[in-house]
């Protein structure tokens, strides 16, 4: 047997609920858009690999060719464009200065296999916005 208290002594009387339809509506709605804002948030690094030719010849190319833009990171943090060393502040204008008067656009990065993570991504970003329209990362040590 049970006893019904919120009915204030009337019998028949309805007794008070709690309506929860419109606390369900808003959590779901809530849920609805995190569901679709929460992809959106990932920062993506897209990677093309070319794929290894064993027939290819490594011819050295002509010497009046552009040298390449290679920028470095060695495991201390120091930041080298063409072997001439860069201040983090100084960075994105010197790219900005040696991209301007290029058609290419690509950089070459390289990376020791100790430097600091960290300042690894954010110098491929300050280089992203100094003007490189494409980033290649070295995967071989170059001589020098």
């Amino acid at each position: 047997m049970a006893m019904d208290v919120s009915s204030g002594g009337k019998k028949g009387a309805i007794a008070p609920t709690m309506n929860v339809t419109p606390l369900v509506d808003v959590v779901l709605v809530l849920l609805i858009i995190f569901m679709v804002v929460t992809p959106l948030l990932n920062k993506q690094l897209w990677l093309n690999l070319p794929k290894k030719d064993e027939d290819a010849k490594n011819e050295p190319p002509p010497p009046d060719a552009d040298k390449p833009v290679v920028l470095r990171v060695d495991e201390k943090g120091t930041i080298r464009i063409n072997q001439t060393e860069v201040s983090r502040a100084e960075l994105r204008d010197r790219l900005s200065r040696i991209f301007a008067a290029r058609a290419d656009k690509l950089l070459y990065f390289d990376a020791a296999d100790d430097a600091p993570y960290g300042i690894t991504v954010e110098v491929m970003d300050i280089a992203k916005r100094g003007g490189a329209k494409g980033i290649a990362i070295l995967t071989e040590k170059l001589g020098g």
